[in-house]
């Protein structure tokens, strides 16, 4: 029988990162909207793998990163002033920027809801990456032109 539960977030995290540092990896049913369409909320699970402290973060790579007293999973951006970039792919120009130490894992796989499982790197992931940011950049023209014309008619 399969069963859930319901525990606080910072115990849940706790626990996760102890895992980690292990050596093991964790799945996790993503929760929020900030990777759609990547990801789905309540749908998708993701395999956490452990990232090595002196491992090189990959441009695209979905990591999942503490800021502010919270466990965020996005995709790393890039590099300023010496800390890591991230972006959720639903977010509308919104960027957390966060020391290199504060990146706990990737996501090595996730598993969709039909049972479907896509590897990190793999073929399958390539190509939803660039939907996914396909319709981000999509999202982002149409809100700005939004913004333009709501200007234009105050």
């Amino acid at each position: 029988m399969n069963t859930k539960k319901t525990i606080a977030n910072d115990l849940f995290f706790a626990s996760v990162e102890e895992f980690l540092k292990e050596g093991r990896s964790v799945e996790m049913t993503v929760k929020g909207y900030s990777m759609r369409p990547f990801l789905r909320s309540e749908r998708d699970v993701v395999i956490l793998a452990p990232l090595a402290k002196d491992a090189p973060l990959r441009r695209g790579q979905v990591v999942l990163f503490r800021q502010q007293g919270r466990h965020i999973l996005h995709r790393y951006v890039g590099e300023r002033r010496g800390e890591c970039v991230m972006k959720g792919d639903g977010n509308y120009r919104i960027e957390e920027v966060v020391p290199r130490g504060d990146v706990v894992a990737y996501v090595s796989a996730v598993k969709l809801s039909n049972g479907r499982r896509i590897a990190y790197r793999g073929l399958c992931w390539r190509v939803r990456t660039l939907w996914s940011r396909g319709v981000k950049l999509l999202r982002t023209v149409a809100v700005d032109v939004k913004h333009k014309i709501i200007k234009q008619e105050i």
